[in-house]
């Protein structure tokens, strides 16, 4: 699928356009999860992973990722770090969070991301997660096979976020007068410029004092760095590139939007998580050159 193909209706599940690319993630997530010294524990992203049936995804969610190709493994390497510190930020962001008593949790563009059934969640804690439908059923009807609970009370929501999603959110008990700390991994460079500042303002308007909003802009790799990984993926019949499913278009710095939009809001850039974890030895590597990551508070 290439981005002209993309159009204001598309639609996916786990193994086909940008859902796929939650898989990828949780592939990524998966391996990193099994490596020494992990940073991050995360026992459900591997069988999730091998339910959508990818075959080059799950040997790579098993943790092999060591390749005769040395391109291949860097490429390969580097996605593993990425979600390793991705994944620990958005962690520690969501336990600061609920640590400071907020118990009402939203994730948008929830994708294949169980930390709703692996995080220990405070009692009374809600959970809302939104994303298509069949992704969204895909992942709960699988953890439900698989005999997995969480200690929240998770409500899934399935939903389009390009369509009146603030509308099923209440729909399904969000409680607008609460606080709300609200996750928004990996999905802004999947809209549009204008999509991204409408759903920032649906957020705002949703969000009393004392909220909290973690956020991502990522930057795929070019075409040129992937082409050793996705030949590889080809050949196995899996042809998704996440460069050809984000809108390479200019759009608004998170941190300014949010600030001008009242919020007190900060930017972390990939380079400092990956120093911050003892992996600087990635700070310069063009696959995280320009991703960043956003924190704030609403005032």
């Amino acid at each position: 699928m290439t981005l002209e193909q993309r159009t204001d209706t598309d639609t996916w599940d786990p193994g086909t356009s940008v859902g796929a690319t939650a898989t990828l993630v949780a592939a990524a997530r998966a391996a990193a999860a099994a490596s020494p010294d992990a940073l991050i524990d995360d026992p459900l992203a591997k069988p999730l992973v091998h339910a959508v049936g990818v075959a080059e995804l799950s040997r790579w969610a098993d943790g092999d990722i060591d390749d005769e190709d040395p391109d291949v493994q860097w490429v390969l390497r580097g996605f593993v770090d990425l979600m390793a510190v991705r994944t620990r930020f958005f962690d520690d962001f969501l336990q600061d969070a609920t640590d400071a008593g907020i118990r009402q949790v939203v994730n948008l563009a929830s994708g294949l991301d169980a930390r709703s059934y692996r995080m220990a969640w405070p009692a009374g804690t809600r959970i809302f997660e939104l994303d298509q439908g069949p992704v969204i059923g895909f992942k709960t009807s699988t953890l439900a096979d698989l005999g997995v609970d969480t200690s929240a009370e998770l409500h899934a929501v399935p939903i389009d976020l390009r369509q009146d999603w603030p509308a099923a959110l209440r729909a399904n008990g969000f409680d607008a007068q609460q606080p709300t700390v609200w996750l928004i991994e990996g999905l802004l460079p999947f809209l549009r410029p204008d999509a991204q500042d409408r759903l920032l303002d649906a957020v705002t308007e949703l969000s009393v004092a004392g909220s909290r909003l973690g956020a991502e802009i990522f930057v795929p790799p070019s075409r040129e760095l992937m082409e050793p990984v996705t030949r590889r993926w080809q050949s196995s019949g899996f042809s998704v590139q996440p460069q050809d499913l984000v809108y390479d278009e200019d759009r608004s710095d998170v941190t300014v939007y949010l600030n001008a939009h009242g919020w007190s809001a900060t930017t972390t850039t990939m380079r400092t998580l990956l120093a911050r974890h003892g992996l600087s030895r990635r700070a310069d590597d063009p696959l995280f050159t320009n991703n960043s990551y956003y924190t704030a508070t609403r005032i």
